[in-house]
C-alpha cells in the first residue's frame, strides 16, 4: 500500500508519491497539479478545488477558501444554511486528494505524510490530523514544510558540508528555516515565521488600494470579490511585466487604472517588515550571519512575486535558488518523508534532524512585594532546540507547609501563560518538610520527533517521581509505538553534569587546580565555573564546544609536569 505526501495549502493542495527513486506529483481528476483549497457548499452537494472556486464569484456566500489559517480557532462558516469549520473544510480537500491518488496509483490510500507550517502550534497540528482522520486517513507523520522543500531539493545529499536558508511564503502562512547539512545528516538548525503572513495579504493590500479608488458610490461589499479577483490577477501580471493595467467594466463596478512595481513595492513594505523580522530571528537563533548561509531556496508561490527576491537579495546578500517550482517543492519533499516512513530502499541513507518550534514551559509564581502573582512562563526547553532533548529545572513550592504542587504545561514565546497554548496539567503530592523548609520539585521534559512529550515531577525530598505523557498529536502512534518511544526517551534523562564525559571533565579541570600554583589557580577556577554555567543550560553542542575549547588548553598545563 502506497504512502502518499500532501502539501495542504491556504490557497492550493497537491498531492505527490515516491516511486521509481525519485518523487512526482499526481494530477488531479481536471488534469491539474493544484488543487484550489476552496470548498462551496449550496445546500445539497459539497464542491470542492476548481469547482467550488468557480462558483465564487457568483455565489459568493456559499463558498470559503484561506481556513487553513483559522486552523485551532473557534471560526465557522456559513455554507449553504450549514456551520463548518476549518478541519471539516480541510478534511473535504484531503478527501478529494485521496480520491485523486487511489485513482492515479489504483490502490486503496490510507498512510499520509502532511506537511504544515513550522510555525504551526500543537492545537494547530492536531487540528490538521484531525482532518485527515476525518478523511478516512492515516497521518503517520506530519512534516513541516521548509524541512520537506529541503528534502525536495535533494539537499540532504550534499556531500560537503553547507549551511543554507528555506523561505517558505504561501498563500497565508511563512515560514523561514535555517537548514545544515554535515556527514550525511540534514539538521534544522533555527526555524520561525509568521502562521498569518502570505500572498493572500498581499493580493489584500492591492484590492484595498484599489477599492479606495472607486467613485463613492461604487464602494460596497458586493463589489469586494471581483475588486479581489482583480487585485490577484494584477499581482500576477507585476511578476512578469513592471506595470499591471487594470481595467474593470461591469454593472455597478467601473475602474480604470495602472499600477507599477515600484508602487506595489512601496504598498507592500508594511507586509515586508513583517518577513523579514523571522529571517532575523532564525538567523540570531541559528548564531548566524547572512554571509555564512551557503544558498537561499524558495518554497511557496507567493515568491514569484520579484518584490519578494528584490527584498531576500537586499536582506540576505544572496541571489534565492527557485529550479523546483515553489508550488511543487513542498508536496515533493512531503513524499520523500512517506517514502522514508515507508521504508523506501532509495532512501535508507536519509539521516534528518529537526527542532522545536517553540518553546515548552510550565506556569510559574512570581513574588511582587507581599504578594503572589500567577500566570508567569518560565521555558524548559527553548524554542529552537535540537530534538531529541530532554531538560530539567528546579522549583519550589510558595509556601512552607504547602501539600501539593500543580504543574501546567504550556507552549508559546509570551512571558505569560494566558498568551501561550495548554498541553496539559499535573498535580503533585508533596512530602511534608522540615519546619521552615521549601520542597525542592525537578521538572524534567523530554521531546522528540516522534511529538512525545513526557514530563517528570520529582519530589527530591523522597525521590518520587509523577508523570505526564503529552501526545503531540501530529500523528496516529499506537500503544506499542508510544511504550517504544518512551524507552528511547529515557535514555536522555541524565543530567549533563551526570554524563561520564562531563563528570571526566569536571574532574580534570579540579586536577588542575590542585596541581597549579596561587597565581594559576585564578584561571582553572573560572574554567570550572564556566563549565558548571554551560552544563547548567543543559545545551549538548554548547558543552561539547567548551570541551573542545579547554582541552588543548589542560593537556599544555598537564604537560608541563611531565619530566
Amino acid at each position: 500500500m502506497a504512502h502518499i505526501g500532501i502539501d495542504l495549502g491556504t490557497t492550493n493542495s497537491l498531492v505527490s508519491v515516491f516511486e521509481g527513486g525519485g518523487p512526482r506529483p499526481i494530477a488531479n481528476r481536471l488534469g491539474g497539479f493544484l488543487t484550489p483549497s476552496v470548498v462551496g457548499f449550496d445546500g445539497r452537494k459539497l464542491y470542492t478545488g476548481e469547482s467550488a472556486l468557480a462558483r465564487k464569484v457568483a455565489h459568493p456566500e456559499e463558498v470559503a477558501g484561506a481556513f487553513k489559517r483559522t486552523m485551532g480557532t473557534e471560526k465557522t462558516y456559513k455554507l449553504g444554511g450549514k456551520k463548518f469549520t476549518s478541519v471539516e473544510l480541510s478534511a473535504a480537500i484531503l478527501q478529494s486528494l485521496k480520491e485523486d491518488a487511489e485513482q492515479d496509483l489504483q490502490e486503496r490510500v490510507v498512510d499520509v505524510v502532511i506537511s504544515v507550517p513550522a510555525y504551526f502550534n500543537e492545537t494547530q497540528r492536531n487540528c490538521v490530523a484531525s482532518a485527515a482522520r476525518m478523511a478516512d486517513l492515516n497521518p503517520v507523520r506530519l512534516i513541516n514544510e521548509p524541512t520537506a522543500a529541503a528534502l525536495a531539493y535533494g539537499l540532504q545529499d550534499l556531500e560537503e558540508e553547507s549551511c543554507f536558508l528555506v523561505f517558505d511564503l504561501g498563500g497565508g502562512t511563512f515560514d523561514v528555516s535555517v537548514l545544515e547539512v554535515f556527514e550525511g545528516v540534514m539538521e534544522v538548525r533555527a526555524t520561525s515565521g509568521d502562521a498569518f503572513l502570505g500572498g493572500e495579504d498581499f493580493t489584500s493590500l492591492l484590492a484595498r488600494k484599489l477599492y479606495e479608488e472607486l467613485p463613492e458610490d461604487q464602494q460596497t461589499e458586493a463589489n469586494r470579490v471581483p475588486l479581489a479577483k482583480v487585485a490577484d490577477e494584477a499581482k500576477h501580471a507585476l511578476s512578469k511585466q513592471p506595470q499591471a493595467e487594470i481595467n474593470v467594466d461591469r454593472p455597478g463596478l467601473t475602474l480604470s487604472t495602472q499600477i507599477t512595481r515600484e508602487e506595489f513595492e512601496l504598498l507592500c513594505e508594511p507586509l515586508l517588515a513583517r518577513l523579514r523580522r523571522p529571517m532575523e530571528r532564525v538567523l540570531y537563533d541559528a548564531k548566524l550571519k547572512p554571509d555564512d548561509l551557503e544558498k537561499v531556496v524558495l518554497v511557496g508561490g507567493a515568491t514569484r512575486m520579484p518584490v519578494i527576491r528584490t527584498m531576500l537579495a537586499k536582506t540576505l546578500r544572496h541571489f534565492p535558488d527557485a529550479h523546483i517550482d515553489p508550488d511543487y517543492a513542498v508536496a515533493l519533499g512531503a513524499s520523500v518523508q512517506a517514502g522514508l516512513v515507508g521504508k523506501n530502499q532509495a532512501l535508507k541513507d536519509v539521516v534528518m534532524t529537526d527542532v522545536t518550534a517553540h518553546s515548552l514551559g510550565i506556569e510559574t509564581v512570581r513574588k511582587i512585594g507581599n504578594r503572589h502573582l500567577d500566570g508567569y512562563f518560565l521555558p524548559i526547553i527553548e524554542r529552537n532546540t535540537v530534538i531529541p532533548v530532554s531538560r530539567e529545572e528546579i522549583v519550589h513550592p510558595i509556601h512552607p507547609q504547602q501539600d501539593h504542587i500543580e504543574v501546567t504545561v504550556y507552549q508559546g514565546e509570551a512571558p505569560d501563560v494566558k498568551s501561550n497554548v495548554k498541553l496539559g496539567r499535573l498535580k503533585v503530592d508533596l512530602p511534608r518538610a522540615k519546619s521552615g523548609e521549601h520542597e525542592s520539585v525537578s521538572v524534567r521534559f523530554t521531546y522528540d520527533v516522534s511529538g512525545l512529550l513526557d514530563v517528570d515531577v520529582t519530589t527530591l525530598q523522597d525521590d518520587k517521581t509523577s508523570n505526564l505523557l503529552i501526545k503531540n498529536l501530529a500523528g496516529d502512534m499506537s500503544a506499542s509505538q508510544i511504550e517504544a518511544t518512551r524507552k528511547k526517551l529515557a535514555k536522555l534523562k541524565t543530567h549533563p553534569r551526570d554524563e561520564e564525559i562531563n563528570v571526566l571533565m569536571r574532574a580534570r579541570i579540579e586536577q588542575c587546580f590542585a596541581m597549579a600554583r596561587l597565581d594559576q589557580r585564578a584561571e582553572f577556577s573560572d574554567l570550572l565555573a564556566q563549565f558548571d554555567a554551560v552544563l547548567a543550560a543543559q545545551d549538548p553542542s554548547d558543552i561539547e564546544h567548551f570541551r573542545d575549547e579547554v582541552t588543548p588548553l589542560l593537556d599544555r598545563f598537564e604537560a608541563s609536569y611531565v619530566l
